[in-house]
């Protein structure tokens, strides 16, 4: 059975989802939110296994998430979604298929790119959900991060940014990309399919038809005209900004990224990027860089192992039995 919500597109942030979510979005039986990213925010003290029973409090926590309004509903929604809900998970179906109805659509689902982390939460609240995660080369979401990146904007929240910021986007891109392929890949191909950003933008519409059949959607041409009359032309616009189509070439690390920032990239998560088959230019490092990489990899395991010990005390202080 066809339930909501139905997908989520996920990713590491810089890597296209906004424009496959556009794509997505304009088919005709599919609406796509746009980050609300409150799904699992507003449940991160519960385990991850555990679909919690609808309590006040719960309620109150979707209600004042500052995100939650870009779902776009009534007020009364979530009251009248409660009502029909006994556990978190129910809640949700209620709220995105409310989602999808005032879109004029029977399914609705979610883009937020950091739910690449949350995947297990995820498929336990949601097994039919299927899972698009949108991979795009990690040196030209450096340089993308590189320049969007601020005031503690996505990678930029990383204490050693300030020091070596192209090292900071080769660790947290193979951080989200792998973390989603390590769960995603276990669920097989009825639940979990990737895509290549520069297959998307390359051959829109093969790849296209492709999500289509793993959708078990029909193919529909409106998904190739999602920016028809909204793309504007005025100077400075972002490709996001400006709803452009489809256009290769945005960003190129092989022209714009330096050296020395292509060298550190590779350093650090090379072996990644070979795995998705991606070229791999730098056949060997010099001794300034292999020792940038080696301190900057024991940093980001510390910071790792500090995050995981904060959140198993969080869990550990929220279910403490009295």
């Amino acid at each position: 059975m066809k339930q909501n919500p139905f997908l989520f597109v996920v990713g590491c942030p810089r890597s296209g989802t906004t424009l496959l979510q556009r794509m997505l979005d304009s088919h005709p039986q599919l609406a796509v939110a746009n980050d609300t990213h409150f799904i699992p925010k507003v449940t991160l003290d519960f385990p991850d296994e555990t679909d919690p029973p609808l309590t006040a409090e719960l309620i109150d926590r979707v209600r004042v998430y500052h995100r939650f309004p870009r779902l776009g509903l009534p007020e009364d929604a979530l009251s009248r979604a409660a009502a029909k809900a006994g556990t978190y998970s129910q809640l949700v179906c209620e709220l995105y298929s409310e989602f999808a109805s005032l879109k004029g659509k029977p399914f609705g689902g979610e883009k937020t790119p950091d739910y690449v982390r949350q995947l297990p939460r995820l498929h336990r609240l949601f097994p039919w959900a299927k899972i698009i995660h949108i991979i795009r080369d990690g040196r030209d979401v450096a340089l993308s991060a590189l320049e969007w990146a601020k005031d503690g904007k996505g990678p930029s929240h990383f204490e050693l940014w300030a020091e070596e910021p192209a090292a900071v986007c080769a660790l947290w891109w193979e951080w989200q990309v792998s973390t989603g392929r390590r769960e995603g890949l276990v669920w097989g191909a009825r639940v979990y399919r990737e895509i290549k950003y520069e297959d998307l933008v390359a051959y829109p519409e093969e790849s296209l038809r492709t999500l289509a059949s793993f959708l078990e959607l029909p193919f529909a041409v409106e998904m190739l005209a999602f920016h028809q009359g909204k793309t504007r032309h005025k100077p400075g616009l972002s490709a996001k900004s400006a709803w452009l189509p489809p256009t290769q070439g945005l960003r190129d690390w092989k022209t714009q990224m330096s050296a020395r920032d292509v060298a550190l990239f590779e350093a650090l998560a090379g072996d990644l990027l070979a795995t998705l088959g991606y070229e791999h230019v730098a056949e060997r490092f010099s001794p300034e860089i292999r020792e940038v990489a080696d301190r900057c990899r024991v940093w980001w395991d510390s910071e790792m192992a500090k995050r995981e010990a904060k959140r198993k005390k969080l869990l550990a202080g929220a279910f403490v039995v009295s």
